[in-house]
């Protein structure tokens, strides 16, 4: 079959595009594509741009097989079969009449049947030290169909050339010539070689690469990430370009010279609202403002349910031209008064935050308003509402768009001065000035649960064919909340901007648990701001797990926990046969008048309860170290105490104490083996890769001599445990001397893998959790590489000189732990590591990570996940291919 004579190895093609389409179009073509980093036997073609200094060109020739450019296989999609190769023969100029093809000499050789490969009756004493290049070397030279030795040769074997890097004195005491690796290059090309540019060195050409990369400077290197993440993290998310057309009100362009308002007043004294407004709405102009009195009787006649359509209509109108003529970011601090007094309920007055907290409510139909307001929900009132809230999100917009674009003001004798974030609209609104260094205030916490009975509301009322409307605009205003926030305070405290927005993901992550996850990952996928998508899915992504029966750590987000622990989550989820309920009420916590009968009510609840599930004495109490009773039982290895707060429901087995200690730390710390054993049935299992100062569960256990706790940790998880490093540096096996018992972990480790091997099932039992998981984890996945500017970074199209390339470099060269030696600041480690995955996956390592059953499902997210994971891998592949 044609499927069977054409399988293919690509090099040296860096455009990520170019790559794709040519492996697509070996797909199409019915031929076999295989990839990696090294020289397949069971390739019959290798792709290449032009000739290359690389181990697959120079296998290729010695094996005899085609070499061509990537015009064969596009010309061949466009003719729709395989065409003939001669025409696309990879060549290279001399100085000869005509050019020189280096792989044909060899093919012509190997086809006629006259050799089996340009080394053919080679027996080689391959002398190389190292082992990665000695592997290179070896399969080289068997491409070739040479023989291959190792040092020391067996006694039969008759050699005929040593090989050596470097040549020394031992290698040239055998019966048979001696030569440096070059001599490889040689044998192929001939005095061709010269124009080539391979006898530079007495190496491989490969080799002259390694030799180069020795001048990368690692403390340069650390520098410029440095000031990349910091410029990454400074660029705005969000832009708003058509604010840029908003009057200055300081610089009017058609101006009134004066209006009298007097008759306006009369109107509504008579009760004429429509025709004040009429009057009103030909009266906005830049640098004039109506009186805020009548603004707010008119918004009081529209609040009682009076008003007609046309009248809301006109009232929208009127607030954004007012918005458009009078910006209050451009204007002085009067205007951002006179916004102040007119936005909040004309009745209650008790500022921004009730009001646009009212409007949303009454959108919901939810009776918590600042005061009661005509019901049951009127249609018309519900869009005078409505268009309050879009109001809000364009005045907040439009202050975003002020910070960050920098577009300030300042004009001598108006009396405008510089825009300040501190004194913005945005800032009163949904933070008090007591509340400003953290991003989940009482505001955004209310916010974020109007958003989830929102999303509730919208997905289970509407059509199939509608979207989202009130959770979109609720959405919208969240993300201008965060960047704002964020901009304000990533140069002054990135640790502070981090842990706010962590609280704010985890805070809506929690609170929104039992909402389905259909609709959350629908609420992800529509977020604006990178930032805030990547902190939301991370979130629900992790809690989803959580509920499922899968814990995954608390470290660091990074593209090395989304292969390692997010994606065999996944296989969890599919088999899950749990399913989040879909709340269709009212999400409120709170109790409002019978706030009394709660109380008593809960107690005789609590009551009740401590006596049916005989609940352990002090269960809620916490010691001055932050330790809950359960932390205290394991220290004590009292493990009837420990079962029975496990059979409790809700019971959070890796909550914490104030230094960061789980009670599975506090087990393993002290020998408690029956609570460690008791810990680990429990469903959903702990989270055994929590660390706190480098400290994990297992290294507590072996620092504190426990080995029996160490092997039962690494037969329930497998050898993951084994690649964890403290703070400095050392793994679990380095923490023991004696070799009797890191044999005994490496085995318990291999129970581990292999129980977790049996746990796979291809079966999805749960599609709809399984197409939410993918989802999250695929908008997580694409966040985090725009959030942390990884396509910009890797593009495999950058030039021999940039950061990423470089870095590229010092990976290939040094280990990681040297690469990163001398970082203080994590997120340049972070940034190191994930350069390092995407190579280990261009290399085809981690992809066992997928679960055969997230492998197999054909659901829309599922297969959109793995597109984003074989596109990884691509990457990987064109980073290691420019070396």
């Amino acid at each position: 079959m044609e499927s069977c004579t054409h399988v293919l190895q690509i090099s040296g093609i860096k455009i990520r595009d170019k790559k794709r389409a040519v492996v697509q179009g070996i797909q199409k073509l019915g031929g076999e594509y295989i990839g990696g980093s090294v020289y397949q036997h069971a390739s019959t073609h290798l792709i290449i741009p032009q000739v290359l200094s690389s181990e697959k060109f120079l296998a290729a020739c010695a094996a005899g097989k085609w070499v061509v450019t990537p015009d064969y296989v596009l010309d061949s999609v466009k003719n729709g079969s395989w065409l003939s190769e001669g025409p696309y023969e990879v060549a290279i100029s001399t100085d000869a009449p005509s050019a020189f093809y280096p792989a044909r000499q060899w093919r012509e050789k190997v086809s006629s049947g006259k050799l089996t490969g340009a080394f053919q009756g080679w027996r080689v004493l391959l002398m190389v030290q190292e082992p990665t290049r000695r592997a290179m070397f070896k399969r080289l030279l068997k491409a070739g169909h040479a023989k291959v030795y190792h040092f020391p040769p067996p006694s039969h074997a008759s050699i005929t050339h040593v090989m050596a890097k470097p040549v020394t004195e031992n290698s040239k005491s055998y019966n048979a010539p001696c030569y440096p690796v070059n001599h490889i290059v040689q044998h192929l090309f001939g005095s061709n070689c010269v124009d080539m540019d391979f006898n530079e060195t007495d190496n491989h050409p490969a080799e002259m690469k390694k030799a180069s990369f020795a001048d990368v400077d690692l403390a340069k290197l650390e520098t410029e990430l440095r000031d990349y993440v910091i410029k990454q993290e400074g660029q705005p998310r969000l832009r708003f370009l058509e604010f840029l057309g908003y009057h200055d009100p300081h610089r009017p362009q058609a101006q009134a010279t004066e209006i009298d308002f007097s008759n306006i007043g009369s109107m509504i004294e008579c009760g004429l609202f429509t025709e004040a407004l009429d009057s009103i709405r030909s009266a906005v102009f830049p640098g004039l403002l109506p009186p805020v009195q009548y603004l707010i009787s008119l918004l009081e006649y529209a609040q009682q349910g009076n008003a007609t359509s046309v009248f809301v209509r006109n009232f929208r109108q009127v607030m954004s031209n007012l918005l458009t003529t009078n910006p209050p970011w451009l204007a002085p601090s009067t205007v951002k008064k006179y916004f102040t007094q007119v936005l909040q309920c004309p009745r209650c007055k008790t500022g921004l935050w009730p009001f646009l907290e009212t409007a949303v409510s009454y959108c919901l139909s939810s009776e918590v308003t600042c005061h009661p307001l005509p019901g049951p929900a009127l249609p018309t009132l519900i869009h005078f509402h409505s268009d309050l809230v879009a109001f809000f999100l364009r005045l907040f917009q439009g202050e975003l768009h002020s910070v960050t674009s920098r577009d300030f003001v300042l004009l001598q004798g108006t009396g405008v001065s510089q825009a300040s974030a501190s004194g913005s609209l945005l800032y009163g609104t949904f933070w008090t000035v007591w509340e400003r260094s953290t991003l989940l205030s009482r505001a955004v916490k209310q916010l974020s649960q109007l958003l989830v009975q929102a999303a509730v509301q919208d997905y289970t009322e509407r059509d199939e064919k509608q979207k989202l409307h009130l959770a979109d605009t609720l959405l919208e205003l969240l993300s201008v909340l965060v960047e704002f926030w964020c901009q304000q305070h990533f140069k002054l405290n990135q640790n502070l901007m981090e842990k706010g927005l962590k609280d704010l993901a985890e805070h809506f992550a929690v609170m929104s648990q039992d909402v389905s996850p259909e609709v959350l990952a629908e609420l992800v996928i529509r977020i604006s701001s990178s930032r805030l998508k990547l902190v939301m899915a991370d979130a629900i992504f992790r809690n989803l797990c959580c509920s499922n029966g899968f814990a995954v750590g608390d470290e660091a987000l990074s593209l090395k926990k989304m292969v390692l622990s997010y994606l065999p989550a996944l296989g969890c989820l599919a088999q899950s046969t749990s399913g989040a309920r879909l709340r269709t009420g009212p999400t409120s916590h709170s109790c409002t008048s019978q706030e009394t009968g709660c109380r008593t009510q809960s107690s005789l609840v609590n009551e009740t309860s401590l006596e049916k599930e005989n609940i352990p004495r002090g269960l809620n109490r916490v010691n001055a170290a932050g330790e809950t009773l359960l932390h205290r039982a394991c220290k004590r290895n009292q493990v009837e105490t420990v079962l029975q707060i496990l059979a409790l429901p809700g019971t959070d087995v890796n909550v914490k104490d104030h230094a960061g200690w789980t009670p599975m730390h506090e087990a393993c710390n002290h020998g408690s083996t029956a609570c460690v054993e008791a810990l680990l049935r429990h469903h959903p299992a702990p989270v055994l890769n929590n660390q706190v100062g480098g400290v994990s569960p297992l290294h507590d256990a072996l620092l504190n001599g426990h080995m029996d706790i160490a092997k039962m940790l690494l037969e329930h998880t497998g050898s993951v445990l084994l690649q964890q490093t403290d703070r400095d540096g050392r793994t679990a096996l380095d923490l023991v001397s004696a070799t009797s018992q890191r044999e005994e972990l490496l085995h318990s480790a291999q129970v581990g893998d292999s129980a977790q091997r049996n746990k796979v099932v291809n079966e999805v039992l749960n599609l709809p959790l399984l197409e939410a998981g993918s989802s999250l984890l695929a908008h997580l996945i694409f966040s985090y590489q725009q959030e942390r500017g990884l396509s910009c970074l890797m593009k495999a199209s950058d030039k021999a000189q940039s950061l990423g390339y470089r870095l590229v470099r010092a990976l290939v060269t040094h280990t990681f732990q040297k690469v990163t030696l001398a970082c203080t600041d994590q997120r340049v480690v972070r940034l190191v590591e994930d350069a390092e995955m995407l190579l280990e996956l261009g290399r085809g390592g981690y992809l066992g990570q997928v679960p055969q059953a997230v492998k197999e499902c054909k659901g829309q997210n599922t297969l959109f996940l793995m597109e984003i994971m074989e596109d990884l891998k691509l990457r990987g592949e064109a980073l290691a291919a420019d070396l």
